[in-house]
């Protein structure tokens, strides 16, 4: 600990704090330009200069460390004019547009001024100015070049914490400008980051430009509904209309930070492929009804399959309160277990619910980020969750923690990464048991005999199967204090997810045998995966992930709901479809998710759901799913109901609503009070705040939330059990060497999921439709990158254009899965992932689309498009 003294008040810092961050925990303002927490000090700006007893001149505070007995001032009459000089400087040459600059009302410049510049400018010269007109970066950035006061906050945001490299300098001196390549930003990932950070008007967003100012815009703060880190972001709207997207400094795992779906992501709120009322299917076509009549229909159709079995869909994307009810209402209404909350994978219960009871870390990412070592599997973090990628990144390069990758699919990260092992793809659990096995023969005697002995056989099975690149992991994770684990939910797409999460729960037990106190999280790609699981939309678990077959918990919703809830584990979705398809499901109820565009096989799944007797489909889009349903009933988007997320830490935040319902739509927990009306009976409570009281007192990780503790960052679920000694399972065969090109997919950087589709914004950065391979395979098909290829494989064909990754491993294919013209569910088959493909040259440069079926009626009642990807 050091001792300074700040402006006469005294304080205890501990080593290696700055004069600036010792001012700020005294409450003391200290003005500054080009520094920010996150960033390494860069002292330009002059603005931070204190006097320092002892020293003859003026020092940085943001630069300088406080040593034992410092004394310091921060407001003499020389360190006034001093302020007051540096930002004549700055006005020289600034351009004084105020009036049209949409920085104006939020200037950090004009603020300065106001607070510490001088009355009258001593400056006569003409301003400098390099550019007349303002430069297009990208089609969501635009800069006025004129307006920088050359902070580099930017140019260091986008290179440090993004680690994009869009931007840079050139010139020196007051002729310094900031510019991307070629005055453009084409390998940029278009966050806006750097707009957020940018002090003044120099990058400004151009969908926002010109639109509106701060004090006419109403702010909302939120949870972004992309992917599951859990962003805080403030929406802004004028008389009920979307305008931008902003960050806070302080609060929220994201901090100051945004990705491009975030930032520029959430225009498809006004997107106008809406339902506007409900519909009901009518001699074949759907047509736009009331909601009495929509009513009537769905009593007489209940009614008429009502001793037939039921299931039912909802999709992560939805708050906490719906997904609760939702399976309240299947299983006391409706009277089934089978419920799920996925359209793209089965969830392996049985290994997943002790691992988040137990063994999940629920705490800031922040805090398990500062292990010694990171070991993400099976992500390609750059892609799926932005966000997180900017805090690993940011955990090596400024704390040094020891970063190791294990995954089919490289990164961004893979370049920070002390170790990286490319697993085949679908091969990631004998990768991991690999590592084991290593791990074990590295860590020898440091093992009990009585460990050793339990995980021999996995040793032994899986010695053959190791590399150097997984003895080089292990041996890191060897020589680590404390390890965290990364998780993609990717890995859940696989027949082999069971076998892979046992390999991973090995994993943890060694780790935690050898005394390095291992933490654990999954990087989810919806906003709400974690929560839907809490919540119980699964076949084979109540809320709180407890099985349904425990007599125990069943009895206590039992109670609370007055109701008898089924012993017997209900259908997952594909156990659902099949019965659709053998027309043994009477009512088959889907919530805000699109399986025609996301499930294996879609032209069984088309057959699927078109073979149960009443498909009712509640969502805010008319997605291809509901062109095929009997009932399509509009709820509430994003933004128009409250609730909560629980994100990848666990953490629960609110989510507001920030716009009035368009059209009939109702929210989604007043429809679930519609159809229970209909069935004769009543869900209580019905509101979101008694819901989220019920689920604190029923739900052991939720037990004593209250909404009032949720404010400003969340609260924190917790583990309900002490994580199990001892359980280890069998080691995988070695995955079969193929010399087949393999596709695996996913989510893409500017498109994850039908709702981003609808985003008019992301759409003008989103590469089009794409196939990514590596070099080799391309220069041996002869191919080029932007040929247009035809991918083939036993269940059909699409075509896109060709996109070289120098860093793939050969044999592998990727193609996004979030584009409704690909279809590329018609390529998968199910239970097989990954995919064995083809890939040759396209004879057409056509890429065919098909409009949905079965929809008809007066177009002015729903939008004319649908909307695609995985919900």
């Amino acid at each position: 600990m050091a001792s300074i003294t700040i402006d006469g008040q005294t304080l205890d810092v501990e080593a290696g704090s700055t004069v600036l961050q010792a001012a700020e925990r005294l409450g003391i303002a200290i003005p500054t330009f080009c520094y920010m927490k996150r960033l390494p000090a860069l002292a330009s700006c002059r603005m931070c200069l204190v006097e320092i007893e002892g020293q003859r001149r003026l020092q940085p505070a943001c630069a300088t460390v406080v040593t034992d007995g410092m004394a310091v001032r921060t407001n003499t009459s020389l360190i006034e004019e001093t302020r007051s000089s540096m930002l004549d400087m700055l006005l020289a040459n600034h351009p004084l547009d105020c009036p049209i600059c949409d920085k104006g009302g939020e200037c950090e410049l004009q603020d300065m001024v106001m607070a510490y510049g001088p009355r009258e400018s001593r400056f006569r010269d003409a301003k400098r100015v390099f550019h007349s007109k303002d430069i297009r970066l990208s089609p969501v950035i635009i800069m006025n070049v004129n307006r920088c006061i050359q902070c580099q906050r930017c140019v260091r945001m986008c290179e440090e914490v993004v680690g994009a490299v869009a931007l840079g300098t050139v010139e020196k001196g007051m002729d310094t400008a900031v510019t991307g390549f070629e005055g453009s930003l084409a390998s940029c990932d278009q966050c806006g980051n750097c707009v957020e950070v940018c002090p003044v008007g120099a990058l400004m967003s151009f969908p926002y430009r010109y639109k509106a100012r701060p004090w006419d815009l109403a702010e909302t703060d939120t949870v972004c509904p992309h992917c599951g880190t859990g962003c805080q972001l403030t929406v802004g709207a004028r008389k009920g209309e979307f305008m931008r997207v902003r960050s806070k400094q302080e609060h929220g795992v994201n901090r100051e930070t945004l990705c491009v779906r975030g930032r520029f992501g959430l225009d498809f709120i006004e997107s106008s492929d809406r339902i506007k009322r409900p519909m009901i299917r009518r001699d074949g076509t759907l047509v736009p009804v009331s909601w009495e009549e929509a009513g009537d229909y769905l009593r007489q159709r209940l009614s008429a399959v009502a001793s037939k079995t039921a299931g039912g869909l909802a999709s992560p994307r939805l708050p906490n309160e719906v997904l609760y009810q939702f399976q309240k209402l299947m299983r006391t209404v409706f009277s089934t277990n089978s419920i799920d909350c996925s359209s793209r994978w089965s969830t392996p219960v049985d290994v997943v619910a002790p691992l988040l009871a137990g063994t999940y870390t629920r705490a800031p990412l922040e805090e398990v980020l500062a292990n010694d070592c990171v070991l993400v599997v099976g992500s390609n973090v750059t892609e799926e969750n932005p966000v997180t990628e900017y805090l690993l990144r940011d955990a090596a390069r400024r704390r040094g923690t020891r970063l190791l990758m294990l995954s089919a699919r490289p990164s961004r990260l893979d370049a920070d990464a002390g170790a990286v092992v490319r697993a085949s793809p679908g091969g990631e659990a004998a990768s991991v048991g690999a590592v084991v096995a290593s791990l074990v023969a590295t860590a020898g005697q440091a093992l009990p005999g009585d460990v050793l002995a339990a995980v021999g056989t996995t040793a032994g099975g899986l010695a053959a199967a190791g590399s150097d690149d997984t003895d080089r992991l292990a041996t890191a994770l060897m020589k680590s204090q404390s390890v965290t684990l990364l998780v993609s939910v990717d890995l859940l797409r696989s027949p082999e997810a069971r076998v892979t999460l046992q390999q991973l729960n090995n994993l943890l037990q060694v780790l935690r045998r050898l005394d390095k106190a291992p933490a654990m999280q999954f990087l989810f790609d919806r906003a709400n995966q974690l929560g839907s699981w809490d919540m119980g939309v699964l076949p084979a678990a109540l809320p709180g992930l407890r099985p349904v077959e425990d007599a125990a918990p069943r009895a206590a919703f039992g109670v609370a709901w007055g109701a008898e809830i089924p012993s017997e584990p209900g259908a997952d979705f594909g156990a659902m479809l099949d019965l659709c398809d053998k027309r043994q499901m009477g009512t088959f109820y889907i919530v805000g998710s699109d399986p025609l565009m996301s499930y294996p096989e879609r032209t069984f799944v088309q057959r699927a759901l078109g073979s149960a007797d009443l498909l009712i489909v509640q969502d805010a889009f008319l997605t291809e799913t509901a062109g095929l349903a009997d009932v399509v009933l509009p709820a509430a988007g994003y933004g128009e109901e409250a609730g909560t997320f629980t994100n990848n830490e666990g953490r629960i935040q609110t989510v507001r609503k920030f716009r009035e319902l368009p059209f009939a739509a109702r929210d989604n927990l007043a429809i679930f009070d519609f159809v229970a009306a209909v069935r004769g009976q009543a869900l209580q409570p019905s509101e979101t705040g008694g819901i989220l009281d019920e689920i604190a007192r029923l739900v052991p990780a939720y037990q004593g939330l209250a909404q009032d503790q949720l404010n400003p960052d969340g609260a924190f679920t917790r583990a309900t059990s002490t994580p199990p000694l001892g359980t280890f399972y069998p080691p995988p065969p070695a995955a079969a060497a193929t010399d087949r090109l393999m596709l695996i997919t996913g989510n893409g950087l500017f498109h994850n999921g039908y709702l981003t589709e609808h985003s008019e914004i992301l759409n003008t950065v989103a590469d089009d439709p794409y196939v990514e391979m590596a070099v080799q395979d391309v220069a041996h098909r002869r191919l080029s990158e932007g040929d247009q290829v035809v991918v083939r494989s036993a269940q059909g064909e699409l075509a896109a254009k060709l996109k070289v990754n120098r860093h793939f491993p050969n044999g592998l294919v990727f193609i996004p899965e979030n584009y409704r013209a690909l279809r590329l569910n018609s390529l998968m088959r199910r239970g097989e992932y990954p995919c064995p493909v083809e890939v040759e040259r396209a004879a057409s440069l056509a890429v065919g689309t098909a409009p949905t079926a079965g929809i008809g009626g007066d177009s002015d009642n729903f939008g004319q498009g649908t909307a695609a990807g995985s919900p």
